[in-house]
């Protein structure tokens, strides 16, 4: 009996032995536990702050880029190609915008609807690219006339508008005429034939009551009544 006891003291023994390991064991796993958890942490980690400057900057750079395009698609879309004035709805846009500054600010302004005379008979007896030519001088001169404040478009076909800035109407109808006299003066040659033109120029005065629509109407048929007066003028004069 006491053989036995004194063989299980050893086992006993041995067992503790191996109770310790197998603590400590536990314990340096516990402790290597939090640094594989800290892997998953680090790709969380925030962008260093002159990344995120970059990256700001890119983004600025690309959205100045994209209003760039914008604006040119919407100059495009405004411009007679031809002329290299404004068209139409350019032209309209800026008067529309032109007549709330008036209003707001009691301002004054005039608009000028201008027609070419004898542009349809030059087409037909010379082709486009002539009445084209005629387009391009009529263009220049009137922008040669006017202020760089004042603004110039192309309504379509051989009609033309002009926007005239602070100015009385007294003054908006000797501008007219000056522009009739300084297109009347134009003088073409095609196919060694010596042409001439003209131009009719009817007058609106713009104050604070103007709406746009109106003041185009009444340009519109001022230009009409001056084509009359001309034809007329123009039919006394060979006559005489």
């Amino acid at each position: 009996m006491k053989k036995k006891a004194r063989s299980r003291a050893p086992k006993a023994a041995k067992g503790g032995k191996s109770g310790a390991a197998g603590r400590k064991a536990a314990l340096l796993r516990a402790r290597a536990a939090p640094r594989r958890s800290a892997a998953p942490q680090a790709a969380l980690k925030p962008a260093a702050p002159d990344d995120a400057k970059s990256a700001v900057r890119r983004l600025r750079q690309e959205l100045a880029k994209a209003h760039a395009e914008v604006e040119q698609l919407k100059a495009a879309a405004e411009t007679d190609f031809l002329l290299d004035i404004l068209n139409r709805r350019g032209f309209e846009r800026e008067l529309a915008r032109s007549i709330a500054f008036i209003k707001r600010y009691s301002a004054s302004g005039a608009l000028l609807m201008l027609d070419v005379d004898r542009f349809k008979p030059i087409n037909d007896a010379f082709g486009h690219a002539a009445g084209d030519t005629v387009l391009k001088a009529i263009a220049q001169t009137l922008s040669s006339q006017v202020r760089a404040s004042d603004v110039i478009g192309r309504l379509g076909g051989d009609e033309f508008a002009v926007l005239l800035w602070n100015l009385s109407e007294t003054d908006a109808r000797a501008k007219a005429a000056e522009l009739e006299q300084a297109i009347d003066a134009l003088r073409f040659s095609f196919d060694g034939n010596a042409v001439r033109t003209g131009a009719s120029v009817g007058v609106a005065v713009l104050d604070s009551h103007s709406e746009m629509r109106t003041a185009l109407e009444q340009a519109d048929s001022a230009m009409y009544v001056r084509k009359a007066q001309r034809r007329h003028e123009a039919g006394r004069a060979s006559e005489a």
